[in-house]
């Protein structure tokens, strides 16, 4: 009975490291996209964008469903961290916040998960570019024209902007204790990390400029995701260098986290029935 009780939980943190390795996969992809940009001109692409190019490359479909399902688990992981706290975060305003988060990743993760679904299973060519800038928008325009709108994307953009300090300071930090228990991740690892997540908290801070952007000009156009954050930094000055330094910092994110889908400690609880 006790192997019983054990095994869905096992099993959920197979899920969370095909997760990892697959949103490791997504950010190693967007970043060599972006990479190509800077140096050769093109579009940079976003999570979407990335995996439509997978779904057309041979075995991409089969691949993208891999993708999907280890989405769909590390969302679980996540929702599950955010309800039953088996990391022992605790009820303090920093333990919520981080509960808070992984309850947003869990959410953009089945989102992602979906698109990895449609992406694999469509007919018809997958999109290129960045089509998330453009459901982004789409998103924001519904929610202007609801008497609450302004103050929920507000809202949105100051998590986001929260999620970008999260981002940074965990870059500055560089401890990523949860690799391992008894020693302290190897300099080479911490390095990926700490490039990577303050190329996060770049594009995250940009993300949340357009959403703010959107509610003091009522401009749903303004909106935008990673492919629109990546194009911004590329319109400014010098900003094919510029780009190529944070490219190069979400491939390396990628890295980071195809050595988290392997080295990661992952704690789930499961209800007992």
């Amino acid at each position: 009975m006790k192997m019983m009780r054990q095994s869905p939980a096992r099993s959920l943190t197979v899920f969370a490291r095909l997760g990892f390795a697959a949103g490791g996969l997504v950010y190693l992809l967007i970043g060599v996209v972006a990479i190509d940009a800077a140096l050769n001109g093109g579009r940079p692409s976003d999570n979407q964008g990335v995996m439509g190019t997978v779904a057309d490359a041979p075995g991409g479909r089969l691949l993208l469903l891999l993708c999907a399902l280890g989405f769909a688990g590390y969302a679980f992981w996540r929702l599950t961290e955010a309800a039953l706290d088996p990391e022992h975060r605790g009820q303090s305003m920093k333990g919520k916040f981080e509960r808070a988060g992984y309850a947003l990743s869990g959410i953009i993760h089945i989102g992602l998960a979906a698109a990895a679904v449609r992406l694999a299973t469509r007919n018809t060519p997958s999109p290129n570019g960045a089509p998330g800038d453009e459901a982004v928008q789409d998103w924001s325009a519904w929610l202007m024209e609801q008497p609450a709108g302004p103050v929920l994307l507000g809202l949105a953009a100051l998590v986001l902007f929260a999620t970008a300090a999260a981002q940074a300071i965990k870059a500055y930090k560089a401890r990523f204790d949860e690799l391992a228990s008894d020693v302290p991740a190897p300099d080479k690892v911490r390095l990926l990390g700490r490039v990577g997540y303050a190329a996060r908290a770049l594009v995250f801070a940009l993300m949340a400029w357009f959403l703010l952007n959107v509610v003091i000009h009522h401009n749903p156009e303004e909106a935008g995701g990673l492919g629109a954050a990546l194009r911004h930094l590329r319109a400014q000055d010098h900003g094919p260098l510029l780009l190529l330094a944070v490219a190069t910092g979400l491939a390396l994110f990628g890295v980071f986290s195809l050595v988290e889908a392997r080295y990661r400690h992952l704690r789930v609880d499961t209800p007992r029935i």
